[in-house]
């Protein structure tokens, strides 16, 4: 039997833990999840739903007996779970995480570990959604999404097999990346938009309090994103700062560009503009 211990049940580590209790059934073998936080309320709430087996609030006891550790907490809180766990595992002892930025949290494992641990594999499951908490885990959530792995050039084999092989479980495709690309690219299509959709709502109540009685369908489509959570986001660009920032500034002279053709009346080069983007993302949805 395998025994997991879940430290942070919400949304991503439920989702995990849920789908990992319905397809332990034919692709894995039977597997006991323990959760782990500082709010005993939440997991009373993830045992009663369902999600885990059991919890404990004592890391100690947590972490007693179990074989693989998934770290679904803000990024911001690795470093202090890194020295939380670090008494209680050794070398057979797998350890994951779902966060979003990888760079910081290698240099996390670093600081505290003096290396990264050869059992340690990052990961990044490109899946979510705006509504935050255990109850809104879903055992489906990760099915024919995109998983992330940056494991370091010391990782060892059966360890990333391990990891693969739980996120493949749940219907996941997973693919291994170095974590500056990884930072780089999630940095424009996933922060960039965050960003964008928080910057938008706070522009419209501070220029109009009104302004949201008259948005309707596309505004509430564009919008959906900035229902996300803000703490989590505000870990998310203190820890990939140096890759947002650029991207903000490039996103930003893409607007200068639209802004003077706007005011130039260049009507053609507007369309144009709008075109290419129109196509591009058609051609991305039906991808999907």
């Amino acid at each position: 039997m395998n025994k997991i211990c879940i430290i942070g049940v919400g949304l991503i580590g439920g989702s995990f833990a849920l789908g990992l209790k319905r397809d332990a059934k034919t692709k894995l073998e039977k597997t006991n999840i323990i959760g782990f936080g500082r709010n005993e309320a939440n997991l009373q709430q993830a045992q009663s739903l369902g999600v885990i087996d059991a919890y404990s609030l004592d890391i100690e006891q947590a972490m007693f007996g179990v074989d693989f550790v998934l770290i679904a907490t803000p990024v911001d809180s690795f470093k202090a779970i890194f020295e939380m766990i670090k008494p209680h595992i050794d070398d057979h002892v797998v350890i994951s995480d779902v966060g979003s930025t990888k760079g910081s949290i290698i240099a996390s494992a670093k600081e505290v570990f003096g290396v990264v641990p050869t059992n340690f594999i990052p990961a990044h499951p490109i899946a979510g959604k705006e509504k935050n908490g255990v109850v809104s885990a879903d055992a489906n959530l990760f099915h024919d999404k995109r998983v992330i792995l940056t494991p370091a050039d010391n990782a060892n084999k059966p360890a990333i097999k391990r990891v693969r092989n739980y996120w493949q479980a749940l219907g996941a495709k997973v693919e291994i990346m170095n974590d500056k690309i990884h930072d780089d690219l999630l940095a424009m299509t996933s922060h960039l938009p965050h960003i964008l959709a928080f910057s938008l709502m706070n522009y419209l109540i501070e220029n109009n309090s009104k302004a949201l009685n008259y948005a309707a369908g596309g505004f509430k489509d564009f919008s959906r994103i900035a229902s996300s959570n803000s703490t989590m986001w505000c870990d998310i660009c203190i820890n990939n700062a140096d890759e947002i920032i650029k991207h903000i500034a490039g996103f930003q002279q893409g607007l200068d560009k639209l802004s003077d053709l706007i005011k130039d009346n260049k009507t053609q080069e507007i369309a144009q503009l709008f075109a290419k983007a129109r196509n591009v993302r058609d051609d991305w949805v039906n991808t999907l």
